[in-house]
């Protein structure tokens, strides 16, 4: 047979790729690895203390979260009540990057201080500018770098400050860490960088309940609790951190959220047929714990908020990001529905519950 210059060519190819080499030393693309998207398998629960959750949203949580390395904190918004802590060593560590969850609080610091309305155009490229409503939908970095900046470094930490970051946000919680807000502005993207992925702030899983229960609750933070023994259960009072004064820009904030979830990132979370969520993704490389994040902060339902869910992921696999945490939550949110916990407040599961958790370690 007759060789032509395409025909060795090919067989090149096929000769030097069989023994190990890449295609792409040949002008063809690389090729991809399918190991890229697998998920580290692991048993988040293990070590987990589980005498002092709700027995059902625990049991949901674990579910939905599998086998992945992460941690899920599912919180009453009405009182600070934690219902459940799935993977607690991981969510009682000193903090991680906020990501990308970080925006509301900006916009909120942002539409306060009259930086932005709700109808603010900012120019997030070639032509395109968005407003509020669809930058949080979309999680557009410009358009928070652009807030930031306009805010600055003081106005910022101001407000993070404000809203609890930095701080212990539990009442009588022990092991809770207080995360960490930076004396200065980042050295690679200063506020602009804190606003977009939350550059130099270190979060935790708690601290992320508190302030989406905060958006929840029209601007009252409870302190969080975790009640641990039969005394402490039966003798639960909440307990008021502070009362903010920012009902009338929560609208806006709320509409973004939705979005999110309707359209946007947190697509992955939305549920016809339930109780619909509204949240904000994050996905980010964190440098101080390394490896990637995948955040997902949200509440339901919309008018009567029944509970907060924070979920974080953490591993080297491109799966890991907000979008798949709020499939995650999305789990969640669905079984909750199909077990009737969306309901009634005072159905005998959760009158159950709040009245006493008895067991034992």
């Amino acid at each position: 047979m007759r060789r032509t210059p395409a025909l060795q060519y090919a067989v090149s190819i096929l000769c030097f790729v069989l023994i190990g080499g890449s295609s792409s030393a040949f002008g063809a693309p690389p090729l991809r690895h399918r190991h890229a998207r697998v998920v580290e398998n692991v048993d988040p629960a293990k070590d987990d203390v589980t005498a002092n959750d709700d027995p059902v949203v625990r049991q949901v949580a674990v579910d939905a979260l599998g086998h992945e390395k992460g941690s899920v904190v599912a919180v009453d918004p009405t009182n600070g009540r934690i219902l459940a802590i799935v993977n607690q060593k991981m969510a009682f560590s000193a903090g991680f990057e906020p990501c990308s969850t970080i925006k509301p609080f900006v916009a909120l610091a942002g539409l306060q201080e009259g930086v932005i309305t709700r109808d603010t155009m900012v120019r997030v490229g070639n032509r395109r500018y968005m407003d509020l409503t669809e930058a949080m939908a979309h999680s557009n970095n410009k358009f928070f770098e652009a807030v930031g900046s306009q805010l600055g470094f003081d106005r910022l930490i101001k407000y993070h400050e404000l809203l609890g970051l930095g701080q212990r946000v539990g009442y009588n919680i022990p092991e809770e860490q207080p995360g960490h807000l930076p004396s200065s502005p980042p050295l690679f993207g200063g506020a602009a960088r804190m606003s977009s992925f939350g550059e130099g702030i270190r979060i935790t899983p708690f601290q992320l309940a508190s302030l989406v229960g905060t958006l929840a609750e029209g601007g009252e933070q409870f302190y969080l609790q975790y009640p641990r023994t039969d005394e402490e259960r039966q003798n639960f009072q909440p307990r008021v951190r502070q009362q903010l004064d920012i009902a009338p820009l929560l609208p806006d904030l709320r509409e973004g959220m939705l979005a999110a979830v309707m359209y946007g990132t947190a697509k992955r979370s939305y549920d016809p047929d339930g109780e619909q969520d509204l949240g904000k993704t994050g996905t980010c490389n964190d440098e101080g714990v390394g490896g990637r994040l995948g955040w997902f902060a949200s509440y339901a339902d919309q008018a009567h908020p029944k509970i907060v869910i924070v979920v974080l992921l953490h591993g080297g696999s491109r799966i890991i990001s907000g979008p798949h945490a709020s499939q995650i939550a999305g789990r969640i949110y669905r079984s909750l529905y199909a077990r009737n916990y969306f309901a009634d407040a005072n159905s005998p599961h959760i009158t159950e519950f709040a009245a006493s958790s008895t067991g034992s370690r």
